[in-house]
């Protein structure tokens, strides 16, 4: 191994990630090679759940800039200077967001693992496309995975909270 590899290589090596974190001005610590879902967990925000850590499942959705992204395939450093709002974001002073309510609403959840991924969507979706068609709203909810609802709830939950912004 040469030297220039090991360098990258080093345990300690940290990067300072200076971004805006649900809507606060922050400073993440990371090593160059870490990803956005780990770092963001380490700062105890924890709702950003972490499944096959290949970008499949969507449980660590969240938005980088007003778009969902799987930050599991995400590394913290490409974060630096941007907007990164994680499912924390949306309940304020421990009330329900309205997409929260709605899911709760039509028992779209059950493990709840990949909860927070399908949330971060709907709320996304809901700000980006109220009047979203049907058609879509299944196309958003299937680009994530749930092994326990079948998806007729979430889909439910979606279409709720569309109809109540």
């Amino acid at each position: 191994m040469t030297e220039h590899a090991s360098r990258w290589l080093a345990p300690d090596e940290r990067a300072e990630v200076a971004l805006v974190l649900n809507g606060e001005n922050a400073v993440l610590e990371a090593e160059p090679r870490r990803t956005l879902a780990d770092a963001v967990r380490a700062t105890g925000l924890t709702g950003t759940h972490l499944g096959c850590e290949h970008g499949v499942c969507g449980a660590c959705t969240v938005l980088l800039d007003d778009e969902p992204v799987r930050s599991c395939l995400v590394l913290a450093v490409q974060a630096a200077g941007r907007r990164v709002d994680t499912v924390e974001r949306l309940a304020a002073g421990g009330t329900l967001h309205p997409v929260q309510e709605a899911f709760l609403r039509h028992r779209a959840l059950q493990c709840g693992f990949c909860t927070p991924g399908f949330v971060v969507l709907a709320e996304w979706l809901a700000r980006r496309e109220p009047d979203a068609s049907e058609e879509r709203v299944g196309e958003v909810v299937s680009s994530s995975l749930c092994r326990c609802t079948g998806y007729a709830p979430i889909l439910a939950a979606v279409r709720d909270a569309l109809g109540r912004r």
